[in-house]
């Protein structure tokens, strides 16, 4: 989680046209209800935009940032993460998770012994993995974010339990 309860919505891809509109991509499952959510952040706090959305464009959506006026200005912003507050967002579903909220978590086998804490969540299109900094072990491991691998996601009690399929620990 980044900057006082903040969650990462979307990203800037780069400019599009030469007015200072913006290809952004949106991390929300409603790609649209990213302009709702705002203002949205950089990662540091520094910096917050209104959002205006254009159109629907190839992998994104065209939109303009306040305070930003032109295609180099637009440009500058390319591979920044966008931010919205945690409480602009709505609460997720049971068996719903925000990548943010994951991020930390201690991982435990079906024994109780300690694999490892997630790194990274990544989604390379198949669905959610979980990427693991293996304890006591350099290097990492991944595991597919199902309820066969992952059957107890707690929170509250910031653990996860893993029942990890043969040999795919290393």
């Amino acid at each position: 989680m980044s900057g006082g309860g903040r969650v990462c919505v979307g990203a800037v891809a780069g400019s599009f046209g030469v007015r200072g509109e913006v290809r952004l991509k949106s991390f929300c499952a409603e790609p649209m209800a990213i302009a709702d959510y705002g203002p949205l952040w950089t990662e540091d706090g520094a910096r917050s935009f209104t959002v205006t959305l254009g159109v629907p464009i190839k992998n994104g959506l065209s939109a303009r940032l306040s305070g930003v006026t032109s295609k180099e200005a637009a440009d500058a912003l390319r591979g920044v993460r966008l931010y919205a507050d945690r409480e602009r967002l709505p609460a997720p579903e049971d068996e719903e998770y925000y990548h943010a909220d994951l991020i930390g978590l201690e991982v435990f086998d079906t024994g109780g012994t300690l694999i490892g804490k997630v790194k990274a969540v990544l989604n390379h299109g198949a669905g959610d993995i979980l990427e693991l900094h293996l304890a006591g072990r350099s290097g990492t491991a991944l595991l597919p974010f199902t309820l066969a691998v992952i059957p107890t996601v707690d929170i509250a009690g910031r653990r996860i339990v893993a029942d990890p399929p043969e040999g795919s620990l290393g």
